[in-house]
């Protein structure tokens, strides 16, 4: 582990970019190539009768909206979804990186998934990062995948039941193991962004108490992604549905920032690139007076 103090980052190459942490929150857009995603986006759903030319319209509405980077995924991950094999997994995912890479050749691209045969595909149809919802386990064979291809690695914590008896110093320690593992396997430290797993092996409760502690990550010394969106806690919170959450996005993803998340994976990116801005405007006071922008105000900040 590197004795680097917290906030003292690097910068992180991924695909065509690169990312100087700490300059700027960076947003990253979701691309479901699912029929089943939670928030009813998923690409293959039965209405979409071109999901290629759908993925790729969406994409490039993103970019333009002020994405960052994008995250492919071919499998829902929320509970109770239907286990989808490798081959069908590649299947969903690999024409649509094939496509969006084509469209947009200077947008990163990761690929969301379990598999290690997925994000060998995924990555050789243009795929720039892997995003490992199971980096925590000790079996888990992506971390070699993405030291074998010297490719970036979100590093993501789960577990398989929502037990904790000190939970943020228990996300740490769980998170730290996976860090150390990932660098034995080849991938390098400045390749590797944490994820503390919003919704995934947590209660409601612990999502709360994990946003609201959020700071506690920083002693890691690497980028903190944080995945909010749409999620099943700000639906118990306000009692709304998936497609009614995004004030509660926006207010989960400002709060992020205000504790230290460098990107912000989300669906709808113009809403919360909008958002990141102001809240870095204050937190990281990235914004100047320098006529960049329309109504005066100027944008400082790195990256990309």
């Amino acid at each position: 582990m590197s004795d680097r103090a917290p906030g003292d980052l690097d910068s992180t190459v991924i695909g065509p970019r690169t990312f100087t942490w700490g300059a700027r929150t960076y947003v990253m857009g979701i691309l479901n190539a699912t029929p089943d995603s939670f928030s009813g986006d998923g690409l293959l759903a039965e209405s979409a009768t071109d999901p290629i030319a759908a993925a790729v319209l969406r994409a490039t509405a993103m970019a333009d909206a002020g994405a960052d980077i994008l995250d492919v995924g071919g499998e829902s991950t929320r509970p109770g979804h239907a286990a989808v094999g490798a081959d069908e997994e590649i299947a969903r995912v690999v024409p649509v990186i094939r496509a969006v890479r084509a469209a947009l050749p200077g947008m990163p691209i990761s690929v969301d998934t379990t598999k290690a045969a997925v994000a060998t595909a995924a990555l050789d149809a243009g795929a720039d990062m892997v995003n490992d919802v199971w980096a925590v386990a000790e079996d888990d064979g992506l971390r070699g995948t993405a030291g074998g291809r010297r490719v970036p690695l979100i590093v993501m914590h789960n577990r398989a039941e929502a037990r904790y008896a000190d939970l943020l110093p228990e996300i740490v320690d769980d998170l730290r193991r996976a860090i150390d593992r990932a660098v034995s396997a080849g991938v390098a430290w400045e390749d590797i962004v944490i994820d503390p797993g919003f919704g995934f092996g947590k209660t409601a409760e612990h999502n709360l108490a994990l946003l609201r502690d959020l700071s506690h990550l920083r002693v890691l010394g690497r980028p903190i992604l944080v995945g909010t969106s749409r999620k099943s806690t700000l639906g118990r919170v306000l009692d709304l549905p998936a497609d009614q959450r995004l004030e509660a996005t926006l207010a989960t993803t400002t709060l992020a920032i205000a504790s230290g998340a460098d990107i912000v994976r989300v669906h709808d990116v113009r809403e919360n690139v909008r958002a990141a801005r102001m809240t870095d405007a204050v937190v990281r006071g990235s914004w100047v007076e320098s006529g960049g922008r329309p109504g005066g105000g100027g944008w400082a900040g790195g990256g990309g």
